[in-house]
Protein backbone atom coordinates (compact mmCIF):
# COMPACT_ATOMS: atom_id res chain seq x y z
CA UNK A 1 0.00 0.00 0.00
CA UNK A 2 2.77 2.39 0.79
CA UNK A 3 4.18 2.50 -3.31
CA UNK A 4 0.57 2.52 -4.22
CA UNK A 5 0.23 5.92 -2.54
CA UNK A 6 3.44 6.89 -3.40
CA UNK A 7 2.84 6.25 -7.43
CA UNK A 8 -0.55 8.27 -6.98
CA UNK A 9 1.19 11.03 -5.43
CA UNK A 10 4.13 10.68 -8.42
CA UNK A 11 1.03 10.86 -11.29
CA UNK A 12 -0.20 13.88 -9.47
CA UNK A 13 2.59 15.17 -9.53
CA UNK A 14 3.07 14.74 -13.14
CA UNK A 15 -0.25 16.17 -13.76
CA UNK A 16 -2.25 12.80 -15.03
CA UNK A 17 -5.93 11.99 -13.11
CA UNK A 18 -6.90 8.46 -12.61
CA UNK A 19 -9.59 7.00 -10.79
CA UNK A 20 -9.11 4.64 -7.91
CA UNK A 21 -11.45 1.59 -6.47
CA UNK A 22 -11.39 0.79 -3.05
CA UNK A 23 -13.44 -1.96 -1.50
CA UNK A 24 -15.08 -1.94 1.82
CA UNK A 25 -17.31 -3.82 3.57
CA UNK A 26 -21.53 -3.38 3.91
CA UNK A 27 -22.64 -6.09 5.89
CA UNK A 28 -20.29 -5.95 8.78
CA UNK A 29 -18.97 -9.38 8.48
CA UNK A 30 -16.13 -7.52 6.99
CA UNK A 31 -14.18 -9.42 3.38
CA UNK A 32 -10.24 -10.07 3.59
CA UNK A 33 -10.00 -7.93 1.05
CA UNK A 34 -11.57 -4.84 2.11
CA UNK A 35 -9.62 -1.68 2.08
CA UNK A 36 -7.92 -3.15 -1.30
CA UNK A 37 -7.15 -0.42 -3.78
CA UNK A 38 -6.98 -0.17 -7.50
CA UNK A 39 -5.55 2.88 -9.42
CA UNK A 40 -6.78 2.92 -13.09
CA UNK A 41 -4.99 4.79 -15.62
CA UNK A 42 -6.43 7.17 -18.98
CA UNK A 43 -4.51 4.26 -20.96
CA UNK A 44 -6.30 1.34 -18.99
CA UNK A 45 -3.37 0.22 -17.14
CA UNK A 46 -3.66 -0.65 -13.64
CA UNK A 47 -1.66 -0.16 -10.35
CA UNK A 48 -2.75 -2.46 -7.41
CA UNK A 49 -5.46 -4.86 -7.82
CA UNK A 50 -9.12 -5.11 -6.09
CA UNK A 51 -8.26 -9.19 -5.58
CA UNK A 52 -8.76 -10.43 -9.45
CA UNK A 53 -12.04 -12.09 -10.81
CA UNK A 54 -15.05 -10.57 -12.36
CA UNK A 55 -15.29 -7.74 -9.11
CA UNK A 56 -11.61 -6.62 -10.76
CA UNK A 57 -13.28 -6.98 -14.47
CA UNK A 58 -16.45 -4.81 -13.42
CA UNK A 59 -13.82 -2.45 -11.20
CA UNK A 60 -12.44 -1.81 -14.47
CA UNK A 61 -15.16 -0.94 -16.78
CA UNK A 62 -16.62 1.56 -14.41
CA UNK A 63 -13.47 2.97 -13.65
CA UNK A 64 -13.81 3.67 -17.55
CA UNK A 65 -16.86 5.54 -16.99
CA UNK A 66 -15.38 7.52 -14.15
CA UNK A 67 -12.60 8.84 -16.17
CA UNK A 68 -14.51 10.12 -18.66
CA UNK A 69 -17.36 11.79 -16.38
CA UNK A 70 -14.89 12.83 -13.33
CA UNK A 71 -17.72 12.08 -11.04
CA UNK A 72 -17.02 8.99 -8.47
CA UNK A 73 -19.59 5.86 -8.31
CA UNK A 74 -20.52 3.78 -5.40
CA UNK A 75 -21.29 0.36 -6.86
CA UNK A 76 -23.10 -2.46 -4.55
CA UNK A 77 -21.62 -6.24 -5.39
CA UNK A 78 -23.25 -9.29 -4.60
CA UNK A 79 -20.35 -12.30 -5.47
CA UNK A 80 -21.32 -16.16 -5.15
CA UNK A 81 -19.85 -19.04 -5.56
CA UNK A 82 -16.54 -19.02 -7.75
CA UNK A 83 -16.43 -15.78 -7.78
CA UNK A 84 -16.82 -15.24 -3.70
CA UNK A 85 -14.37 -18.15 -3.67
CA UNK A 86 -11.74 -16.26 -5.71
CA UNK A 87 -12.14 -12.93 -3.84
CA UNK A 88 -11.75 -14.66 -0.45
CA UNK A 89 -15.03 -13.40 0.84
CA UNK A 90 -17.85 -14.32 2.80
CA UNK A 91 -21.43 -14.25 3.27
CA UNK A 92 -21.68 -14.27 -0.23
CA UNK A 93 -19.66 -11.97 -0.73
CA UNK A 94 -21.45 -8.25 -0.21
CA UNK A 95 -20.08 -5.21 0.04
CA UNK A 96 -19.12 -2.07 -1.90
CA UNK A 97 -16.46 -0.17 -3.95
CA UNK A 98 -16.14 3.18 -4.23
CA UNK A 99 -14.57 4.76 -7.55
CA UNK A 100 -13.10 7.74 -7.79
CA UNK A 101 -12.02 10.46 -9.65
CA UNK A 102 -8.53 11.92 -8.70
CA UNK A 103 -7.95 14.86 -10.45
CA UNK A 104 -4.36 16.19 -10.86
CA UNK A 105 -5.97 20.10 -11.67
CA UNK A 106 -7.35 19.96 -8.00
CA UNK A 107 -4.29 21.53 -5.92
CA UNK A 108 -5.87 19.62 -3.13
CA UNK A 109 -5.36 16.46 -4.42
CA UNK A 110 -1.37 17.08 -5.08
CA UNK A 111 -1.37 17.94 -1.55
CA UNK A 112 -3.02 15.37 -0.07
CA UNK A 113 -1.72 12.27 -1.81
CA UNK A 114 1.69 13.32 -1.20
CA UNK A 115 0.83 13.76 2.31
CA UNK A 116 -0.78 10.09 2.65
CA UNK A 117 2.21 8.47 0.86
CA UNK A 118 4.59 10.27 3.46
CA UNK A 119 2.71 9.21 6.68
CA UNK A 120 2.75 5.90 5.16
CA UNK A 121 6.87 6.08 4.51
CA UNK A 122 7.16 7.27 8.17
CA UNK A 123 4.28 4.86 9.51
CA UNK A 124 2.43 7.52 10.78
CA UNK A 125 -1.29 7.07 11.47
CA UNK A 126 -3.56 9.07 9.45
CA UNK A 127 -7.35 9.17 8.06
CA UNK A 128 -8.46 9.87 4.23
CA UNK A 129 -11.31 11.19 4.06
CA UNK A 130 -13.91 11.13 1.35
CA UNK A 131 -17.37 12.77 1.50
CA UNK A 132 -19.83 12.81 -0.94
CA UNK A 133 -23.35 13.36 -2.00
CA UNK A 134 -25.88 10.37 -1.19
CA UNK A 135 -28.55 10.58 -4.16
CA UNK A 136 -27.80 8.67 -6.96
CA UNK A 137 -28.70 10.75 -9.43
CA UNK A 138 -26.14 13.12 -8.45
CA UNK A 139 -23.32 11.07 -7.08
CA UNK A 140 -19.69 12.28 -7.15
CA UNK A 141 -21.78 16.14 -6.28
CA UNK A 142 -20.34 17.87 -3.56
CA UNK A 143 -17.33 15.13 -3.56
CA UNK A 144 -14.84 17.05 -1.03
CA UNK A 145 -11.54 15.11 0.16
CA UNK A 146 -9.00 15.84 2.67
CA UNK A 147 -6.45 13.97 5.09
CA UNK A 148 -6.20 14.12 9.35
CA UNK A 149 -3.07 13.27 10.67
CA UNK A 150 -2.57 12.09 13.90
CA UNK A 151 -2.28 15.63 15.31
CA UNK A 152 -5.55 16.49 14.41
CA UNK A 153 -4.18 18.57 11.36
CA UNK A 154 -6.08 18.42 8.07
CA UNK A 155 -4.16 18.32 4.45
CA UNK A 156 -6.54 19.54 2.05
CA UNK A 157 -9.94 21.39 2.46
CA UNK A 158 -12.87 19.92 4.53
CA UNK A 159 -16.25 21.59 4.55
CA UNK A 160 -17.49 19.53 7.67
CA UNK A 161 -18.23 18.70 11.31
CA UNK A 162 -14.75 19.58 12.90
CA UNK A 163 -15.57 17.45 16.24
CA UNK A 164 -15.94 14.40 14.19
CA UNK A 165 -12.75 15.00 12.15
CA UNK A 166 -11.04 14.91 15.27
CA UNK A 167 -12.38 11.84 16.43
CA UNK A 168 -10.91 10.24 13.96
CA UNK A 169 -7.42 10.53 15.99
CA UNK A 170 -8.47 8.10 18.74
CA UNK A 171 -10.29 5.57 16.31
CA UNK A 172 -9.26 2.30 15.59
CA UNK A 173 -7.21 1.57 12.00
CA UNK A 174 -10.55 0.18 10.21
CA UNK A 175 -11.90 1.70 6.71
CA UNK A 176 -15.59 2.46 7.57
CA UNK A 177 -18.25 4.05 5.84
CA UNK A 178 -20.80 6.67 7.44
CA UNK A 179 -24.16 7.98 6.64
CA UNK A 180 -25.16 11.69 7.49
CA UNK A 181 -28.58 11.61 6.70
CA UNK A 182 -29.45 15.51 7.60
CA UNK A 183 -27.10 16.58 4.65
CA UNK A 184 -27.38 13.05 2.33
CA UNK A 185 -23.86 12.97 2.70
CA UNK A 186 -21.88 9.88 3.25
CA UNK A 187 -18.58 9.56 3.92
CA UNK A 188 -15.47 7.22 3.65
CA UNK A 189 -13.02 6.72 6.14
CA UNK A 190 -9.90 4.95 5.25
CA UNK A 191 -7.08 4.52 7.96
CA UNK A 192 -3.36 5.52 6.09
CA UNK A 193 -1.33 3.58 8.29
CA UNK A 194 0.95 0.41 7.81
CA UNK A 195 -0.02 -2.64 9.26
CA UNK A 196 2.70 -3.55 11.00
CA UNK A 197 6.26 -4.79 9.92
CA UNK A 198 6.86 -8.07 10.55
CA UNK A 199 11.26 -8.34 10.97
CA UNK A 200 11.62 -12.07 10.67
CA UNK A 201 15.54 -12.88 12.17
CA UNK A 202 16.79 -16.05 10.59
CA UNK A 203 16.23 -16.87 6.97
CA UNK A 204 15.77 -20.88 7.89
CA UNK A 205 13.35 -23.32 6.16
CA UNK A 206 10.73 -22.08 8.74
CA UNK A 207 10.87 -18.39 7.63
CA UNK A 208 10.55 -19.29 4.29
CA UNK A 209 7.08 -20.23 5.51
CA UNK A 210 6.46 -17.32 7.40
CA UNK A 211 7.27 -14.96 5.15
CA UNK A 212 5.06 -15.19 2.33
CA UNK A 213 2.05 -15.78 4.95
CA UNK A 214 3.10 -12.72 6.62
CA UNK A 215 3.00 -10.69 3.81
CA UNK A 216 -0.31 -11.99 2.62
CA UNK A 217 -2.04 -11.32 5.37
CA UNK A 218 -0.69 -7.49 5.58
CA UNK A 219 2.21 -7.24 7.08
CA UNK A 220 5.25 -5.25 5.93
CA UNK A 221 7.90 -7.83 5.91
CA UNK A 222 11.84 -8.13 6.22
CA UNK A 223 13.77 -10.72 6.42
CA UNK A 224 17.33 -10.89 7.79
CA UNK A 225 19.70 -13.08 8.10
CA UNK A 226 24.04 -13.42 7.85
CA UNK A 227 24.03 -15.76 5.45
CA UNK A 228 24.32 -14.62 1.78
CA UNK A 229 22.75 -18.07 0.30
CA UNK A 230 19.71 -17.86 3.19
CA UNK A 231 19.14 -14.20 2.93
CA UNK A 232 18.46 -13.97 -0.93
CA UNK A 233 15.41 -12.66 -3.32
CA UNK A 234 15.38 -16.50 -4.78
CA UNK A 235 14.59 -17.49 -1.41
CA UNK A 236 12.34 -14.77 -0.16
CA UNK A 237 10.50 -13.17 -3.95
CA UNK A 238 7.52 -11.95 -2.23
CA UNK A 239 8.59 -9.86 1.06
CA UNK A 240 9.28 -6.52 1.13
CA UNK A 241 13.08 -6.51 2.09
CA UNK A 242 15.89 -8.87 2.56
CA UNK A 243 18.56 -7.56 4.46
CA UNK A 244 22.12 -10.03 4.87
CA UNK A 245 23.57 -8.89 7.74
CA UNK A 246 27.34 -8.70 8.87
CA UNK A 247 26.10 -10.58 11.92
CA UNK A 248 23.35 -10.92 14.58
CA UNK A 249 25.02 -8.70 17.38
CA UNK A 250 24.22 -5.17 16.68
CA UNK A 251 21.42 -6.12 13.63
CA UNK A 252 18.65 -4.49 15.91
CA UNK A 253 19.26 -0.93 16.55
CA UNK A 254 19.55 0.39 13.32
CA UNK A 255 16.06 -0.71 12.76
CA UNK A 256 13.07 1.52 12.39
CA UNK A 257 11.31 -0.63 15.65
CA UNK A 258 8.22 1.18 17.12
CA UNK A 259 5.00 -0.02 18.91
CA UNK A 260 3.85 -1.43 15.29
CA UNK A 261 7.31 -3.49 14.82
CA UNK A 262 6.25 -7.14 15.51
CA UNK A 263 10.19 -9.23 16.13
CA UNK A 264 10.09 -12.82 14.73
CA UNK A 265 13.28 -14.13 16.65
CA UNK A 266 13.82 -17.76 14.53
CA UNK A 267 17.32 -18.14 14.00
CA UNK A 268 19.84 -20.85 13.01
CA UNK A 269 20.88 -21.06 16.98
CA UNK A 270 20.05 -19.98 20.69
CA UNK A 271 23.44 -18.33 21.05
CA UNK A 272 22.03 -16.45 18.06
CA UNK A 273 18.10 -16.41 19.05
CA UNK A 274 19.39 -14.98 22.88
CA UNK A 275 21.47 -11.92 20.99
CA UNK A 276 18.56 -11.04 19.01
CA UNK A 277 16.37 -11.07 21.83
CA UNK A 278 18.58 -9.29 24.32
CA UNK A 279 18.42 -6.36 22.08
CA UNK A 280 14.53 -6.13 20.63
CA UNK A 281 14.06 -5.99 24.29
CA UNK A 282 15.18 -3.08 24.63
CA UNK A 283 13.18 -1.52 21.85
CA UNK A 284 9.06 -0.67 21.76
CA UNK A 285 8.36 -3.68 19.69
CA UNK A 286 4.67 -4.54 19.96
CA UNK A 287 5.61 -7.78 19.66
CA UNK A 288 8.54 -9.87 20.22
CA UNK A 289 8.10 -13.63 19.49
CA UNK A 290 11.20 -16.56 19.63
CA UNK A 291 10.97 -19.85 18.48
CA UNK A 292 12.01 -23.02 20.64
CA UNK A 293 11.05 -24.93 23.56
CA UNK A 294 10.51 -24.28 26.96
CA UNK A 295 13.66 -25.45 27.81
CA UNK A 296 15.97 -23.77 25.85
CA UNK A 297 13.94 -20.93 26.50
CA UNK A 298 14.16 -21.01 30.44
CA UNK A 299 18.01 -21.17 29.91
CA UNK A 300 17.78 -18.09 27.92
CA UNK A 301 15.85 -15.94 30.38
CA UNK A 302 17.95 -16.96 32.79
CA UNK A 303 20.67 -15.69 30.89
CA UNK A 304 18.99 -12.57 30.65
CA UNK A 305 18.21 -12.09 34.07
CA UNK A 306 22.09 -12.08 35.16
CA UNK A 307 22.53 -9.18 32.46
CA UNK A 308 20.26 -7.02 34.23
CA UNK A 309 16.80 -8.24 32.46
CA UNK A 310 13.81 -8.40 34.73
CA UNK A 311 10.18 -10.60 35.19
CA UNK A 312 8.50 -7.61 33.47
CA UNK A 313 11.07 -7.45 30.83
CA UNK A 314 10.69 -11.28 29.89
CA UNK A 315 6.76 -11.30 30.53
CA UNK A 316 7.07 -8.90 27.02
CA UNK A 317 8.26 -12.41 25.18
CA UNK A 318 5.65 -14.75 23.26
CA UNK A 319 7.91 -18.25 23.55
CA UNK A 320 7.37 -20.84 22.57
CA UNK A 321 6.45 -18.60 19.80
CA UNK A 322 3.04 -19.05 17.65
CA UNK A 323 -0.77 -19.80 18.76
CA UNK A 324 -1.14 -23.29 20.74
CA UNK A 325 -2.39 -25.66 17.39
CA UNK A 326 0.13 -28.60 18.05
CA UNK A 327 2.07 -27.68 14.70
CA UNK A 328 4.71 -29.97 13.56
CA UNK A 329 5.89 -29.06 10.33
CA UNK A 330 7.21 -25.56 8.83
CA UNK A 331 4.47 -24.78 7.03
CA UNK A 332 2.03 -25.79 9.99
CA UNK A 333 4.28 -23.53 12.44
CA UNK A 334 4.19 -20.84 10.18
CA UNK A 335 0.55 -20.41 10.41
CA UNK A 336 0.66 -20.69 14.22
CA UNK A 337 3.37 -17.98 14.24
CA UNK A 338 1.31 -15.52 11.65
CA UNK A 339 -1.83 -16.37 13.60
CA UNK A 340 -0.06 -15.16 16.91
CA UNK A 341 0.96 -11.72 15.26
CA UNK A 342 -2.65 -11.33 13.51
CA UNK A 343 -3.96 -12.12 17.02
CA UNK A 344 -1.72 -9.30 18.50
CA UNK A 345 -2.15 -6.88 16.07
CA UNK A 346 -5.51 -6.94 16.09
CA UNK A 347 -6.14 -6.87 19.85
CA UNK A 348 -3.58 -3.24 19.72
CA UNK A 349 -5.93 -1.96 17.13
CA UNK A 350 -8.95 -2.77 19.42
CA UNK A 351 -7.13 -1.22 22.62
CA UNK A 352 -6.37 1.81 20.55
CA UNK A 353 -9.90 2.57 19.54
CA UNK A 354 -11.65 2.50 22.82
Amino acid sequence: MKKLYRKMAELLQNKESFAVATIFDQTGSAPRTAGAKMVVRSDGSIIGSVGGGRLEADARKLAREVLASGKLLLQPFDLAGRDAAEMDMICGGQGEILIDFISAADKYNVQIYEAAAACMERREKAWLITAFHNGRDNMGEMRQQCLVKRDGSLVGKFAGDADFLAKLVTGPAKISIHAEVLDEQRLVVEPIRQAGTVYIFGAGHVSQKIAPLSESVGFNTIVLDDRTDYANRARFPEVAEVRVIPDFQGCVPGLSVDEDSYLVIVTRGHLHDKTVLEQALRTRAGYIGMIGSRTKRDKIYQALREAGFNAGDLARVYSPIGLKIEAETPEELAVSIVGELIKVRAEQENAKGK
